[in-house]
């Protein structure tokens, strides 16, 4: 079930075709897109991309973990990380419903 998994350069091209642009605008388009989302991710906004979903950064406290081979107690220091949140579209694509979100009648 492993896919193929889609490069920059494969986005480029996707464009290239799509769009009409030469593979030269195509590939900064591209660059600038994705250095835009990672400005923003470090800078701890949130990213939001309608009907696909959304790149959130989160702060994880400090705690205490566990060398699992030794078991010894380690601190593990507080950290930014990044989670992304597929929209309920995005999600409806992957399980094959086309276009259909299905609601409850209560």
């Amino acid at each position: 079930m492993a896919g193929k998994t889609v490069t920059r350069a494969d986005l480029s091209e996707a464009v290239y075709q799509q769009v009409g642009l030469s593979r030269t605008e195509s590939a900064a388009l591209v660059e600038t897109v994705l250095s835009e989302i990672c400005t923003c991710l470090a800078s701890g906004e949130t990213v939001k991309l309608s009907s696909f979903g959304s790149f959130v950064v989160r702060g994880k406290g400090r705690r205490v973990g566990r060398n699992p081979k030794t078991g010894v107690e380690v601190a593990i220091e507080p950290r930014q990380v990044m989670v992304f949140k597929p929209s309920n579209v995005l999600k409806a694509r992957i399980n094959g419903v086309n276009g259909v979100v299905e609601q409850d009648d209560d």
